[in-house]
C-alpha cells in the first residue's frame, strides 16, 4: 500500500489534472451512496460526469476514444440489461449502470473499458465474501454502482500514473 500512495503522491500531475482527479473522485463517491442506498444512480450526476470526461479528453486525452468510449459503454450495458431481462424474466443492471460505465468511457476512453468492467466486477465479487454485503445480496439485488465506480477510479489512476 504505501508503494502505491508513493507513486500517487509523486505522480508529476498538473493542477488541472488533481482537480480532475478530485472531481471524479468526489462524484463517483457521492454516486456510490446513493446507489448502495436507494439502487438508483441519478442522471444529475451521470450526465454532467460523462460531459466532463468528454470536454476534459477533448482538452488533454483523446477526444475520439472518449467519445467512442462513452457509446459503446452505454450500449453494451444496455444490450446486457435487455438480454438478462429478455432471457431470465427480470432486471439485472438498470440504465445507470449503463449511464455509469458511459461516463468511465468518457473518463478513460474506449480501450480502457475491459478493465473497468473487470475490477468492477472482480470488486463486487470479493465484496461478497463479507457477510454484511453477502446478507444484502441474498435478496438477489447487489448495487452494482459502487464497484463500477471503484473500476472507473482505478483505471483513471492506473492511466494517470502511465502518463495517458
Amino acid at each position: 500500500m504505501r508503494r502505491v500512495m508513493n507513486a500517487i503522491f509523486d505522480m508529476n500531475l498538473t493542477a488541472i489534472e488533481w482537480a480532475a482527479s478530485a472531481l471524479l473522485l468526489a462524484v463517483l463517491i457521492i454516486l456510490s451512496i446513493i446507489d448502495w442506498r436507494t439502487f438508483r444512480l441519478p442522471n444529475i450526476y451521470t450526465f454532467p460526469l460523462i460531459l466532463t470526461g468528454l470536454i476534459y479528453s477533448y482538452f488533454f486525452g483523446d477526444i475520439l476514444l472518449s467519445v467512442a468510449g462513452a457509446v459503446m459503454g452505454y450500449l453494451v450495458f444496455v444490450a446486457l440489461e435487455i438480454g438478462y431481462k429478455k432471457l431470465r424474466g427480470r432486471d439485472g443492471l438498470g440504465r445507470g449502470d449503463a449511464k455509469l460505465l458511459a461516463a468511465g468511457g468518457a473518463w478513460c476512453g474506449l480501450l480502457a473499458l475491459p478493465f473497468i468492467v473487470l475490477i468492477g466486477s472482480a470488486s463486487a465479487l470479493a465484496a461478497l465474501l463479507l457477510p454484511s454485503v453477502r446478507a444484502r445480496g441474498n435478496s438477489g439485488q447487489l448495487p452494482f454502482g459502487p464497484f463500477l465506480s471503484f473500476g472507473i477510479f482505478m483505471t483513471w489512476l492506473a492511466l494517470q500514473m502511465a502518463g495517458y
